[in-house]
């Protein structure tokens, strides 16, 4: 635009000198030198004005010219005063926030493309998570995480918790199927191991028995009958040694409430597990399986961390778009976010703004500030120039006719 406004100036200049090597041939040579001549007084009366706001005219230091370099900190100022009137102040802030719907316009988005966009945050979410957990000393990273999660458990006294957990379960029956999984399982270690009890009978049986041949009858009946014991209570909800059970199960969730002596033992046996080194080896392996199986799912944008994170990126932007209770509390949450950030740290945006702008030189400022705005004000040269020529020409008319 500063060539068009030149090369505009200079064909003013042309027709100068034409119209006044022709204005005597013709009237008319007399109106068009008056135009020619009158624009180029505009034009460059436009271009000092404009230049004088960035530079010195010709590198001349005339007086009030290179406004703009020589008020630098005064504009960084001034700049930093309207964001502070204009921006940054509480009331205004929540004036202009409050017929915003910020949740409405995330939801769309999140929602409205699709895949496409749900797809990218979740590879990239995905991609980010793979990478952070590589980058990592697995070793380390297992060490601290074993480290903060035992300091966690060793503040909580567990005894209590399992006494409460182990009389609700009484209270409300739960315990029932695990004291039937328990006797099946005692059923089924009793068959697989018949052969090991029977010896054990016979070798404690007196010699006697041995040579009368009644050890092998002994230990068939000591075996049935604890096969019959186990199917009676199995079946028999009403079973003698199932109360038993029951009340020494009731005895154990008071004790660790209430005993010291017991909640102490819980308490001796929590730490041996959490210092023991085998417990810190079997949790590195654990450890080392879970962040490889993290990975490979971060890894995979489809049917891994990535899918679910696509999955529930749309779950989210479909809730806020359509649910307005929502989008009222996320509306208000940002909007008191807002005013709080203006309450707190608008003095040190507006300081911020200003302190960067005056730590510029004076050329960075004026060619920031001149290719912002530059590209109207050779319009400016460009119609100083055409209404120069304008006024030139209605002054010879005036003239002419007076």
């Amino acid at each position: 635009m500063r060539i068009v406004a030149g090369l505009l100036l200079v064909a003013m200049a042309g027709l100068f000198f034409l119209a006044r090597s022709q204005q005597h041939g013709h009237p008319a040579w007399g109106f068009v030198l008056a135009f020619a001549e009158a624009a180029m007084v505009g034009g460059l009366a436009d271009w000092f004005a404009v230049t004088a706001l960035f530079r010195h005219p010709l590198g001349l230091p005339i007086p009030h010219t290179a406004i703009i370099p020589r008020n630098k900190d005064r504009i960084a100022d001034s700049m930093a005063g309207f964001l502070r009137d204009n921006f940054f102040t509480p009331a205004v802030v929540a004036r202009r926030m409050r017929p915003m719907n910020l949740a409405r316009a995330v939801g769309d988005f999140l929602a409205e493309p699709g895949k496409a966009t749900q797809g990218r945050i979740g590879v990239g979410a995905g991609e980010l998570i793979a990478e952070l957990l590589e980058s990592l000393d697995p070793e380390r990273l297992g060490n601290q995480v074993r480290a903060g999660l035992a300091r966690q458990v060793e503040k909580i006294e567990i005894a209590p918790l399992l006494g409460n957990m182990l009389a609700a379960a009484i209270a409300e029956g739960r315990h029932r199927p695990l004291t039937d999984s328990a006797i099946r399982w005692v059923a089924l270690t009793l068959e697989a191991n018949e052969q090991t009890v029977r010896t054990m009978i016979r070798d404690r049986a007196n010699a006697l028995l041995r040579w009368t041949g009644l050890d092998d009858r002994l230990a068939s009946s000591v075996v049935d009958g604890l096969y019959r014991m186990l199917a009676e209570v199995l079946v028999d909800p009403d079973h003698p040694l199932r109360a038993n059970a029951e009340q020494a199960l009731q005895k154990l969730a008071h004790n660790l409430q209430h005993d010291p002596e017991t909640r102490a033992k819980v308490e001796a046996i929590k730490n041996d597990l959490l210092n023991n080194p085998a417990v810190a080896a079997w949790w590195m392996g654990v450890w080392e399986r879970l962040r490889h199986a993290l990975i490979d799912m971060a890894r995979n944008p489809s049917d891994g961390l990535g899918g679910q994170v696509s999955a529930a990126v749309g779950e989210l932007g479909r809730a806020l778009r359509d649910d307005p209770a929502l989008q009222l509390q996320i509306n208000r949450f940002a909007r008191r976010t807002a005013v709080g950030i203006a309450t707190r740290h608008g003095a040190q945006i507006v300081s911020l703004v200003s302190e960067t702008v005056r730590r510029w030189d004076a050329r960075t400022v004026t060619s920031r500030i001149e290719n912002a705005v530059g590209r109207d004000l050779q319009f400016i040269r460009i119609n100083g120039t055409l209404v120069g020529g304008i006024v030139g020409v209605t002054i010879h008319v005036v003239d002419q006719w007076l």
